[in-house]
């Protein structure tokens, strides 16, 4: 593993600024083409900020960030920062290698929700990091939160919906990246369909074997929905693990 170091110093006027431009552009770009963000951190009196991504190689970097410069959420952050004031007075960047491995084993726990309202439409989101494709909404999973709190949490705060979650109907195992993937059925029960700072669009679906395609673009989404619809019409819960 190789880790890019970027040091930017700043006014602290300028943090809750730059922390917002950060959440809303850089992250989730970095995200979505396979860096890992390792830390963000900032001085106690806010002058200088430090993040620290990680990279399984420096080719592994180069394409990543090629990918970055390509995409259109990097257009439209160039965009919106000529709209800003300075994010920060200077900026460096160098690369770093461990000196060993100093960390204790853990797995990260996020949730699902195949969600239908009264008219059997699945609720599905397209976020702003992965927005080549819809999805079923969830995010991970606080720590000492219970597994249904998250998932309605996550549900509520992408979509405005309130949900009654009622089985659970899949596990997913990513083994590449630690995490444990829970999706449940639920039902609707209230709130109002709208967007977050996370989604870019929502909205109540009818999904039929001949458009699905069109909305869950990639293998992964579909094969979500799919394990629900099994559970469905098999009251069986389904396993996958994937690298």
């Amino acid at each position: 593993m190789i880790y890019r170091r970027e040091s930017y110093q700043i006014r602290p006027d300028q943090y809750e600024r730059f922390t917002q431009f950060f959440d809303e552009y850089l992250f989730p770009n970095q995200l979505k083409h396979g860096a890992k963000l390792v830390e963000r951190l900032v001085t106690e009196n806010k002058d200088e900020i430090v993040v620290i991504w990680e990279y399984e190689n420096f080719d592994a970097y180069k394409k990543i960030m090629r990918a970055v410069a390509q995409d259109p959420m990097y257009k439209r952050a160039q965009e919106r920062r000529k709209q800003l004031e300075p994010l920060f007075m200077t900026s460096h960047e160098d690369f770093l290698k461990a000196t060993g491995d100093y960390y204790t084993p853990m797995h990260i726990v996020a949730v699902r929700g195949y969600i239908t309202n009264d008219k059997n439409q699945v609720l599905l989101v397209r976020t702003y990091w992965r927005d080549d494709t819809w999805e079923l909404p969830g995010g991970q999973v606080e720590e000492g939160e219970a597994l249904v709190d998250a998932l309605k949490r996550e549900i509520e705060e992408e979509t405005g919906i309130l949900v009654e979650v009622e089985q659970l109907c899949a596990i997913n195992q990513n083994m590449s990246k630690n995490i444990i993937n829970l999706e449940f059925i639920g039902k609707a029960v209230g709130g109002t369909l709208r967007t977050s700072d996370e989604t870019q669009e929502t909205a109540f679906v009818t999904l039929t074997p001949e458009n699905i395609a069109d909305y869950l673009t990639r293998p992964k989404m579909r094969t979500r929905v799919l394990d629900a619809l099994h559970f469905q019409k098999n009251s069986g819960a389904t396993w996958h693990s994937f690298i």
